[in-house]
């Protein structure tokens, strides 16, 4: 069992327990508890070659208090546990289900004190964070976790400020997909550049040191969220990742809709990245920017997105985007298939889903493509480019007869994930959830 203490971000920041208490006995009788159960089997079926399957039951359990004077507490512990060994019909276990080294991991993942007076909350200790650049990324059994102080105010008329400083970040099961991998694909598909940093899944470690092996002041953020417009959000992040990079994340969303039900929507990204004080990634320079067009109709929602990376050959990874804390906003990113942040990257993807509501079923069926244009300078092949691309499938359902019940049935389809001049990697992926909140 690991602990230390660590903060979450955004939602976490705006979202105060809202029991008011009469004394401190009073903050703890008025407590709540809650939490999920999820289990989770994986089965990939790689060309040429390996075939990997897991199977894990885990969730987390979380205790809340009530107010007492705006100042309330909360606690998470967080488990997975493997329920296969090596699969008679399978090569291996895929170790992104499970904790460090592909082991069972229980460990404390949230421990933190908010505090709320009028439109300002204030929550330090660990937590979990879901911004632009700094993410749960909760693609397998556990989500990545933060330590972190982080203050809000919404006194500004339709805008959020949000001000923060992380210090600390345990990263979540899905970063064993990385191990060992070139830090051009683990460094811009949200996790650590360093071999082996799959012994830091689950521990709260140093942004810095998790991120290259260096040791720094961790990250401080700034953010203003502005929707005073009806149908337009506004946001603005600054990341400045002490001694390693400056990134700012900017986006726009913009939504109408006609009297006949069509409602079209567009959204614009942008990503800018520059290496600041000591520089320990080595010069810093990328430019990542994307675009999204859609509509909905009825219970249809249907959209295309492209994006492009720029590329810097003197630059940290060839000019791509570097995103080792779970950050991963990019429209055209698909499910595992990440390769939008490598430098000089092309990408587009379309997708659509059905809502089933309509005819008595809980019920959102999805299907997307996405291609990414491999430049030579992409880092991850190197000297080489190339097409990948992905096509894919998310079933969910929610049965009416069990209340708080997600099923989940998704598949991903990737085809030269990675290409050499002889060989390119793709594989067969199917995955069956099942998450029960409480």
């Amino acid at each position: 069992m690991r602990g230390t203490v660590s903060l979450s971000l955004l939602a976490s920041a705006l979202v105060v327990n809202a029991f008011a208490a009469d004394d401190l006995a009073g903050m703890f009788k008025e407590g709540k508890a809650s939490g999920q159960i999820r289990a989770f089997y994986i089965d990939r079926d790689y060309s040429p070659g390996v075939h990997r399957d897991g199977l894990s039951l885990g969730g987390y359990l979380k205790y809340e208090t009530g107010s007492f004077y705006g100042l309330s507490a909360g606690a998470a512990f967080y488990t997975t546990n493997k329920l296969d060994s090596k699969s008679s019909v399978a090569g291996e276990n895929d170790t992104t289900l499970f904790g460090s080294n592909g082991d069972n991991e229980t460990y404390l993942g949230e421990a933190y004190l908010q505090y709320k007076n009028g439109n300002t909350a204030f929550k330090a200790g660990r937590q979990k964070l879901d911004t632009p650049l700094a993410g749960s990324d909760d693609a397998r059994m556990l989500p990545n976790l933060f330590e972190a102080y982080v203050l809000s105010n919404t006194d500004v008329k339709d805008t959020t400020l949000i001000a923060a400083h992380v210090t600390k970040f345990a990263a979540g099961t899905f970063a064993n997909a990385y191990n060992n991998q070139p830090a051009a694909l683990s460094l811009t598909s949200g996790y650590s550049g360093l071999a082996g940093a799959t012994s830091m899944v689950g521990t709260f470690t140093n942004m810095g040191e998790y991120a290259i092996g260096k040791n720094t002041d961790g990250v401080s953020v700034a953010a203003a969220i502005y929707s005073g417009i009806p149908g337009l959000k506004l946001q603005l992040w600054d990341y400045y990742a002490h001694d390693i990079l400056n990134a700012i994340y900017a986006e726009a969303n913009y939504g109408w809709s006609y009297k006949s039900g069509v409602a079209p929507y567009v959204a614009a990204q942008y990503i800018k990245e520059d290496d600041v004080g000591s520089s320990y990634a080595t010069k810093v320079n990328s430019d990542f920017i994307a675009a999204k067009a859609g509509v909905k109709v009825a219970n249809f929602d249907l959209y295309a997105a492209v994006s492009q990376n720029s590329k810097d050959s003197s630059a940290a990874i060839n000019g791509g985007t570097i995103t080792p804390w779970g950050g991963m906003p990019a429209y055209t990113q698909g499910m595992v298939t990440r390769h939008q942040f490598m430098a000089g990257t092309d990408a587009w993807k379309v997708a659509g889903s059905y809502n089933w509501k309509d005819m008595g079923v809980n019920l959102n069926t999805g299907v997307y493509y996405t291609s990414f244009d491999m430049d030579a300078l992409n880092g991850y092949s190197v000297g080489h480019a190339w097409t990948a691309t992905e096509a894919g499938f998310d079933f969910i359902y929610s049965p009416e007869t069990v209340k708080n019940l997600q099923l989940r049935f998704r598949g991903n389809f990737p085809r030269d994930f990675k290409e050499t001049a002889t060989v390119g990697t793709g594989w067969d992926e199917y995955r069956f959830i099942a998450n029960y909140n409480f």
